[in-house]
């Protein structure tokens, strides 16, 4: 989660694990045919991908399949969140029952300002909004305000190997720069966290990038350990039994990638991805930043000497990048954007792209404003979603806890 797969058949788990990686490439690869409503998705006219055999246990077509998603609020929410993340977000709120959460937990695994985090917090909020998330379709809330998020991490920590968590390659790449013996536990156990948020609202899909496919495989497969050690007859014996899941205690959740914008990459680097984490605030563009700065950043960019634009030349990352947030900022289609551009300079294209960022990006930065000025309004929001999540992930809880044999209390 900006800081969110079908194995179809039931795996006891070994350390092996990630071995089965290049056969999740290779599905994930493949866009699956779909019946039914999940099909007529789309996102400026590209739609999404979904790696999936969609079986539920939900019969009733009154019934909606459950989206969760989260970005952190560190830093300024940025392009890449919005483009790879929450305009994409929008899209599913009429279809599915949707969850977005600002994950505050995870922003806390690396350093960072504590007097910036409740502002950060909210200000991710109102930016949710602004981009169109609609809180009578979706619920929307601080991933603090909901305590079994924590909770239920501990209960997935508890079955997860540490070789599992040792094969991750965002705490390699993260503990690297912070120095391994200084890395936080935090940071180490992340997945499972990320995990957690995940299998608490027994989720069908999780949006996710092509970055984040591992994270989801790993979430997949904590899953089905769990429904092995745990669920089932074992589950029974202790007097709790999901009919509806055959004895699991946890959905296995699927994939959902969008196939444009689902990475957008460094305006400085067009191999890195657009991060907030990166020290130059040239290599991204915030979703408020004012014109003349957008105008400034994309005016020195990094670019190439080849004649010419065009998609999909290993040798010009920057040129594709460039290419393909025009493509999701102006509406258009990949054919549309290669036929305007292909015999452009850079000094054309580059006033084109400041343009169309500047106009998509005006109708939020005005909506931000809004919102930012009346606390209270985003406040009840906010709780209002935190009380439907903590609805929800009660049930997950009071059957893990079951499950795993806890003494449970009794009220009075």
């Amino acid at each position: 989660m900006g800081h969110a797969t079908s194995l179809s058949h039931f795996l006891i788990l070994s350390s092996s694990r990630f071995s089965r990686l290049g056969s999740l490439t290779r599905l994930l690869s493949k866009p699956t045919s779909l019946s039914g409503s999940f099909s007529s998705i789309s996102v400026t006219g590209q739609g999404f991908r979904c790696c999936c055999s969609v079986a539920t246990d939900d019969t009733s077509p009154s019934v909606k399949k459950r989206v969760v998603s989260g970005v952190q609020p560190t830093g300024s929410v940025h392009l890449g969140n919005y483009l790879g993340a929450i305009k994409n977000w929008v899209a599913l709120q009429d279809t599915y029952e949707t969850l977005f959460i600002i994950v505050d937990h995870h922003a806390i695994t690396l350093p960072y300002d504590t007097r910036q985090l409740g502002k950060a917090t909210t200000d991710t909020a109102a930016l949710y909004l602004a981009c169109g998330i609609d809180v009578s379709k979706a619920s929307v809330f601080v991933q603090s305000h909901v305590p079994a998020h924590v909770e239920l991490m501990w209960l997935l920590c508890s079955s997860t190997p540490i070789g599992w968590l040792q094969k991750m390659i965002q705490f390699k790449e993260k503990s690297r720069k912070e120095g391994v013996e200084n890395a936080s536990v935090g940071l180490f156990t992340y997945p499972d966290l990320m995990t957690a948020d995940i299998l608490l609202y027994q989720s069908d899909f999780v949006p996710v990038g092509e970055d984040q496919k591992q994270h989801i495989e790993l979430a997949r497969e904590i899953a089905q350990r769990v429904n092995h050690l745990y669920g089932g007859k074992k589950w029974k014996k202790l007097g709790g039994y999901e009919i509806f899941r055959g004895g699991s205690l946890f959905k296995i959740p699927e994939p959902l990638i969008p196939q444009a914008g689902a990475r957008v990459m460094s305006l400085t680097d067009g191999l890195s991805k657009m991060s907030k984490s990166a020290p130059s605030d040239q290599s991204r563009i915030n979703l408020l930043d004012s014109k003349d700065l957008i105008v400034d950043k994309i005016k020195r960019c990094k670019t190439d000497s080849f004649a010419g634009l065009e998609f999909d030349n290993a040798e010009r990352p920057e040129c594709n990048n460039l290419l393909s947030i025009y493509q999701i900022v102006s509406g258009k289609k990949k054919e549309e954007v290669m036929e305007e551009c292909k015999d452009m300079s850079w000094g054309t294209f580059k006033p084109l792209l400041a343009d169309a960022l500047i106009e998509h990006l005006s109708p939020i930065q005005a909506r931000y404003q809004e919102i930012i000025a009346e606390p209270e309004y985003l406040d009840k929001i906010l709780s209002e979603g935190a009380d439907r999540a903590e609805e929800l992930g009660a049930v997950t809880m009071r059957n893990m806890y079951q499950a795993m044999g806890y003494y449970q209390r009794r009220r009075y």
